[in-house]
């Protein structure tokens, strides 16, 4: 009797310890998917990887300096920056400009006050990361979570703030 208790004792601990399947990760540039990584330069021509930003909330902004609306944006984007940077929210701005244009973007970034990160490949639109993310006209935005998966993408404007609004706020 004993052997049969303890193979019964055996069968219940083994079937409530059972591990669930976990979802493989899936990674791609739709809503859900987990972000693909990249590596760039800086304008200070370090490199920085999209693992290196640890933040509650990434926006990757794609624009370039001679975009007027990328230009129009960007004040709207400070404005948002500013309100929210501190409570986690980290900008990553990726240049679709051109290897001789690398000047009129640093005067951009400075003219429009851009303090946050930014990155490029100067290859315009033959930028890794835009081919990457599947960018064919600027600008465009993903909005990530902390843990790098694609919780919106394409916003601007209010849309953009009240969506980053929404994600801290709550």
């Amino acid at each position: 009797m004993r052997p049969f208790i303890l193979l019964l004792c055996i069968a219940i601990f083994s079937s409530s310890c059972k591990q669930e399947p976990q979802k493989p990760l899936v990674f791609g540039t739709n809503i859900g998917d987990y972000a693909p990584t990249f590596t760039a330069k800086t304008p200070e021509g370090t490199d920085l990887s999209l693992g290196d930003i640890n933040a509650k909330i990434i926006i990757l902004d794609f624009w370039a300096s001679w975009c007027g609306p990328c230009r129009r944006e960007n004040p709207n984007v400070v404005k948002m920056y500013d309100k929210y940077h501190d409570k986690g929210l980290e900008i990553v701005g990726i240049s679709l400009d051109k290897a001789g244009q690398k000047n009129r973007w640093l005067n951009a970034i400075k003219q429009d006050k851009l303090t946050w990160k930014h990155l490029s490949n100067l290859q315009g639109w033959q930028e890794p990361i835009a081919q990457t993310y599947g960018v064919r006209s600027i600008p465009a935005t993903y909005i990530l979570d902390g843990d790098g998966k694609i919780i919106a993408k394409n916003l601007r404007g209010q849309a953009l703030e009240n969506k980053v609004a929404e994600i801290l706020e709550n």
